[in-house]
């Protein structure tokens, strides 16, 4: 399997494993699509981290697949990545990337689909399809812009040019940093036999789930409902999504698990949510 899919309690995890590089090709995509399948289908996932094996987290679409069709099958090999990258970021539930080494060209669009993203010191985040003579087809001219403002997307896309951890927390496109790297008990980086830093996916991973089990322990609806109100809103004026936002919050005095929220803060103690 080159995407597999476990879940841990109540957070769903999608890994990309298809080596050496993790590249997306038609069947890798079909993959994703089988098990956002199965997470759609399941009621009780409070959070999904989508990581990646090795020493990357998805290095791009597969340029052997790519470099023979014609307009006509790369609309669908679009299609086919848009459409995975679609379902992520409209799951109901939030999703958080754990971006353990290179993200470029599909790989910062899966990461940008996300929620949130959480980067390892060894991330690496690039558009480079110009160097191919294309653009990005997974949405990257699209979600990039919105998220970190049209000029730093267009330069990333233009260029080309890959940037690190450091610079893609400075700019809005990771929320948070985390080791990436094996150490010695000095502290020093261990090294391979070519004289490269050993790759450490642990932290990263450590990184998403205890973000993704405090999130499970927050109120299932009212979460989903939060994303719903934020997303909605980013494609709507102020106004209209302040009526989303609101009506969100009317609906939710409906549910069994405001009442039990707000009575169990009352009674100053764990909430026991139900999803209802």
């Amino acid at each position: 399997m080159a995407v597999e899919y476990t879940k841990e309690g109540t957070i769903g995890i999608i890994k990309m494993n298809n080596p050496p590089m993790n590249v997306l090709s038609s069947a890798v995509l079909q993959e994703l699509h089988g098990h956002l399948d199965a997470i759609e289908a399941d009621g009780e996932i409070d959070a999904v981290i989508i990581t990646g094996e090795g020493r990357a987290f998805v290095a791009g679409a597969d340029i052997s697949e790519m470099m023979n069709m014609d307009p006509s099958a790369a609309a669908k090999f679009a299609e086919n990545g848009q459409g995975a990258f679609d379902r992520i970021q409209a799951l109901k539930m939030p999703v958080i990337a754990a971006v353990n080494g290179f993200a470029l060209g599909g790989g910062t669009e899966l990461a940008i689909s996300c929620d949130i993203r959480i980067a390892s010191q060894a991330a690496k985040f690039g558009q480079p399809e110009v160097n191919l003579g294309v653009i990005p087809g997974f949405g990257g001219t699209q979600r990039l812009p919105r998220l970190i403002g049209p000029g730093k997307a267009k330069e990333l896309i233009y260029t080309g040019d890959m940037i690190g951890a450091k610079e893609a927390y400075e700019i809005g496109l990771v929320q948070a940093i985390v080791p990436g790297f094996k150490v010695d008990e000095a502290g020093e980086k261990i090294l391979n036999e070519k004289g490269k830093p050993v790759q450490d996916n642990e932290p990263v991973m450590a990184a998403a789930m205890k973000m993704a089990g405090k999130i499970a322990t927050k109120g299932p609806v009212s979460v989903q409902k939060a994303k719903e109100s934020i997303d909605q809103g980013l494609d709507l004026t102020q106004n209209a999504g302040l009526k989303v936002e609101a009506s969100n919050f009317a609906n939710l005095f409906a549910t069994e698990d405001q009442k039990e929220g707000m009575t169990a803060f009352t009674e100053k103690r764990p909430a026991e949510f139900k999803r209802k």
